[in-house]
């Protein structure tokens, strides 16, 4: 059911860019458009509660989560309909409320709601929201989405975690993502919602404020629409103890790679001399290189010292993060038997391109292209196909059977503009084999839900899970401009238990008849 919590009106103006108070499990969350200059530069965006990033929705491990999301958008240069995935969030039995558009979903209407509804009995850690339709989300709407653990294992090495150690990466561009050629040229990195562009105004930087002595909990959320961050903070190291939602053995580094999709929580020690440092966070595209007039950048204030940027080098990185070191806390081997193939489901999936690089064409893995469905998988489950060939779009769903250990193996193939990190929904994984590396760990590889694949010819990614959730579950190429270009394939997990294992409410059925009858308009 819609919630009937009253929803006011917001103002279309001069919407701050910074997020103020955290809400959940149970809030209204308004989509809007409003006018934003993150880095000096204003334009018209897509905004979830009117800020950007959007509003932190926190809870606790355990929680019932109810998101009545309000679609209010009126601005006809970008999507007005809307959609919003959580990601990282299992979704057991509630495979309706992933938030997918063109899988589990409808788009929700300009004028219209939804209320997300679902339950994290038994995942605690760091993820986002963002929505899932088209390139939306490159135009502002995402945010953090946290889930605290009041038995969390780790707590004893940190004295702080809260919103305000939160450190989320964007990238920005400064006109309607839609209307952008591609390849797509980054405008800017945002920190917190803040940054500049190249001879752009000194606009403000996020500031982060620490005291000495204490250690903090850092959540860094790669809410990301294309390039890869690499991630340091000057005369401070990290000491990762997170990886997408899983808790790991803590492992000290001083900088990090870190790709569209992926979070990782690390604790930092205010041991330094007071002061202020830089937080940098370098893309992976040539026209943002670099850190010259504070692009790419934020600071690091301990208390006590001046409001003035700050002074600090970057030394060479002497620990860089490496996939292969990191292991789970609870030490688990992969599923499956220590050997390649030693699955029920071995798949390999081809990448490659068709197309003129620079020019325009399409993904396909393993030969087809994933081109969106206009009835989504999930409602052509219900209402009556039983099998994947029966299922669009053809080429792109792959059924897979219910307690049952999957492989894939991801070489980067032909497949440009890599590397390329890919989301599954619905479930972890174990990463066998990680980018970079030709060893296969099975005894204690980490886990996690967003995975970059290289770029090497002698790259072979391979990842496993164990099936446990009937439902469609999208798998896709995080870079939301390659997901447009065909990138994903859809894992239709038993088929025939998929309606009883996820009950639809009466406001899922309805989103589609409205949603079909929209004009071009106000799609």
């Amino acid at each position: 059911m819609l919630s009937l919590r009253p929803v006011f009106a917001l103002a279309f103006f001069s919407l701050p860019s910074v997020v103020h108070g955290a809400i959940g499990p149970a809030t209204d969350l308004l989509i809007v458009n409003g006018e934003v200059s993150p880095d000096g530069f204003s334009r018209e965006a897509v905004l979830a509660g009117g800020t950007f990033p959007g509003p932190v929705i926190t809870g606790k491990k355990g929680a019932n989560f109810q998101i009545n999301v309000v679609d209010k958008l009126e601005n006809e240069t970008m999507l007005k309909s809307t959609s919003v995935h959580w990601h990282g969030i299992a979704q057991h039995h509630s495979n309706w409320a992933d938030g997918t558009a063109s899988v589990t979903q409808c788009p929700i209407a300009s004028g219209d709601s939804f209320l997300y509804e679902f339950n994290v009995p038994d995942q605690a850690g760091t993820f986002w929201y963002h929505s899932h339709l088209s390139l939306q989300y490159c135009d502002g709407l995402r945010g953090a989405f946290i889930v605290y653990d009041p038995e969390d294992p780790h707590a004893y090495m940190y004295d702080v975690d809260n919103e305000d150690t939160i450190i989320t990466l964007a990238d920005w561009y400064h006109a309607p993502v839609e209307t952008i050629p591609v390849p797509p040229t980054v405008d800017s990195t945002l920190i917190n919602g803040l940054g500049r562009y190249p001879s752009g105004p000194a606009s403000e930087l996020a500031v982060i404020n620490v005291q000495a002595g204490k250690r903090y909990r850092f959540r860094l959320i790669a809410m990301v629409c294309d390039p890869w961050y690499t991630f340091s903070i000057d005369a401070h190291n990290m000491t990762i103890i997170e990886v997408d939602g899983i808790n790991s053995q803590p492992l000290l580094i001083d900088s990090m790679n870190i790709y569209a999709g992926q979070r990782y929580s690390f604790v930092l020690e205010a041991n330094q001399p007071v002061g202020n440092y830089w937080i940098r966070a370098e893309p992976s595209v040539p026209n943002l290189s670099g850190f010259a007039g504070g692009i790419n950048s934020a600071i690091l204030r301990y208390h006590g010292a001046p409001n003035t940027e700050p002074t600090s080098q970057q030394n060479p990185s002497v620990m860089p993060l490496n996939e292969v070191n990191l292991h789970p806390l609870d030490n688990l081997p992969a599923p499956g038997l220590p050997f390649t193939g030693g699955v029920d489901y071995p798949l390999n999936l081809n990448m490659g391109f068709n197309g003129t690089p620079g020019e325009g064409g399409f993904f396909v893995i393993n030969n087809a292209t994933f081109n969106p469905p206009t009835v989504p998988v999930l409602l052509q489950i219900l209402s009556g196909a039983k099998t994947a060939q029966e299922l669009l779009p053809a080429g792109s769903v792959y059924g897979i059977p219910l307690n049952a250990v999957i492989e894939l193996t991801i070489p980067p193939g032909t497949a440009l503009d890599g590397p390329h990190p890919f989301h599954l929904h619905g479930s972890t994984f174990s990463v066998v084999r990680s980018a970079g590396s030709d060893v296969h760990n099975y005894k204690n590889p980490i886990r996690r839900d967003t995975v970059s694949i290289g770029t090497a010819s002698t790259d072979n990614v391979t990842i496993r899970w164990e099936t446990n959730t009937p439902g469609p579950w999208f798998l896709h190429c995080h870079i939301d401009f390659h997901l447009k270009a065909g990138m994903a394939i859809v894992f239709a997990e038993d088929v025939p238990q998929v309606a009883a294992a996820n009950p639809v409410p009466e406001s899922w059925e309805k989103l589609c008849p409205i949603y079909d009858a929209l004009s071009p308009d106000d799609v």
